[in-house]
């Protein structure tokens, strides 16, 4: 099937694009006993479709597959670990840094696994956090709650402070868990150790309850908050029915991507309307969401509303502001559309009972399902034999269900989107029964 998850695949890729940076020749032969070496010749094709073969010539283009090596670069017993976690807390942090501390002291021996404490905000002095030393039965029981252990931080800091509290602390490599955003600080950390050509190497872990990152199948937490989220609608559901022309209104996160909104309303079939930041729908007028939601009510009686908190700004003054991540800071589109549908039923004289409902900080603080802490476990393993072999520059992510290692520029691109002219977008529109709504014309 072609969906939305296909679409980073689809962008124009070279060999040269997918080729993974290493520290140096490795010369160590691994401790861990395993069956299942990978070479680095072992490749995982990507960007072909038989569509794309048959309209022009494509060359194939392989991504560098994940798992232990033989041959390492660092001597573990020699060789100190960070990791550090930024940006918004996310369900299964915890397990994937648990999954790292115990890939690192069971099977690979390390001299210290290291956690750098709220986000990069750690590693500067002035900052005055204490770094922390993991080891497996201070981790054996973290995965039993939200958040993350080390805590986080959002916001830029000094490269170069960065790079020279890893010299004086030993790190052979670092761990960053978190977003493209984050992502983008750990290419700039690497190009900072290139560029004083140390032995340091720099892994990225996926993170972030949005999906919107690049050549991930989904991003851990995703599934969980996606769960949790069907809890809200739920709720909004029994509000909506329980009197005459009721609305349910549950907004989502979802800042620049609609995953959430998209598969929560999928997972559960009561939401009649799902609003995403990538599509321009007109509020008002003839086809326009208060039209269809009038047409919705006259017919059922009564409705839900799943509205991602990036849609709709298109329809709301920018407030020119930014968080200290350096994201425009959103207009409360929500805010807006109450008050439309309500001022427009007024005029029509129908008697609406509306009830908004905000569980963003509820469903991304709880512990990670099952399906999450799983993938979470193969995240973190997979960073460390990558760590431990040398690989630098690059983010653990998946393709055609294979986990690879993907270089860090093709990562900070862009982010991912939901494609609004796909399948999944389409089974979207038949779970809930909205039609395609007008375009906005401003």
């Amino acid at each position: 099937m072609r969906n939305n998850k296909d679409a980073s695949l689809n962008m124009a890729l070279t060999p040269a694009d997918t080729a993974v940076s290493t520290l140096g020749q490795s010369a160590c032969a691994s401790p861990k006993c395993s069956d299942a070496f990978t070479t680095d010749e072992a490749g995982v094709l990507v960007g072909i479709s038989r569509d794309t073969l048959a309209t022009k010539d494509v060359a194939p283009v392989f991504f560098e597959e994940a798992g232990p090596r033989q041959q390492l670069f660092f001597s573990p017993h020699k060789t100190k670990i960070a990791i550090v976690t930024c940006g918004g807390i996310c369900p299964g942090i915890n397990d994937v840094i648990r999954s790292i501390v115990m890939e690192a002291h069971h099977h690979y021996g390390v001299a210290a696994t290291l956690g750098i404490r709220y986000g990069l905000r750690g590693f500067i002095p002035a900052c005055r956090h204490d770094v922390m030393e993991f080891f497996p039965d201070n981790v054996a029981e973290i995965q039993q709650f939200g958040g993350t252990i080390l805590g986080s931080s959002r916001g830029s800091q000094p490269v170069d402070e960065i790079v020279d509290a890893m010299e004086r602390l030993g790190i052979g490599f670092c761990i960053f868990i978190g977003g493209v955003g984050t992502m983008r600080a750990a290419e700039a950390i690497g190009a900072e150790i290139a560029g004083r050509d140390l032995p340091i190497g720099v892994v990225c872990i996926p993170k972030t309850v949005d999906n919107d990152i690049h050549f991930v199948s989904r991003t851990f937490g995703f599934s969980t908050a996606a769960e949790q989220a069907t809890e809200a609608i739920a709720c909004a559901h029994v509000e909506a029915v329980g009197a005459p022309y009721g609305i349910g209104l549950v907004k989502l996160m979802g800042r620049q991507s609609g995953f959430i909104a998209a598969e929560a309303s999928m997972g559960l079939k009561h939401v009649n309307m799902v609003l995403v930041p990538e599509e321009p729908f007109a509020l008002t007028g003839p086809g326009g969401v208060i039209d269809v939601l009038e047409t919705r009510l006259r017919t059922r009686g009564h409705a839900v509303i799943v509205a991602a908190e990036g849609a709709g700004q298109h329809l709301v003054d920018e407030t020119g502001r930014t968080d200290p991540s350096g994201n425009p800071v959103l207009g409360d589109f929500c805010g807006l559309l109450s008050a439309e549908i309500k001022r427009h039923f007024k005029e029509k004289a129908l008697p609406i009972t509306m009830k908004a409902i905000d569980p963003s900080y509820i469903i991304r603080s709880v512990p990670a399902n099952t399906a999450d802490a799983v993938y979470c476990g193969f995240l973190g393993r997979l960073a460390v034999h990558a760590g431990m072999a040398g690989k630098t520059g690059l983010m653990i992510g998946s393709v055609n269900d294979r986990y690879v290692h993907v270089p860090l520029p093709l990562v900070t691109r862009e982010r991912k989107h939901i494609d609004i002219h796909s399948d999944y977008w389409q089974a979207v529109l038949d779970s809930t029964g909205q039609p395609r709504f007008a375009p906005d014309q401003a």
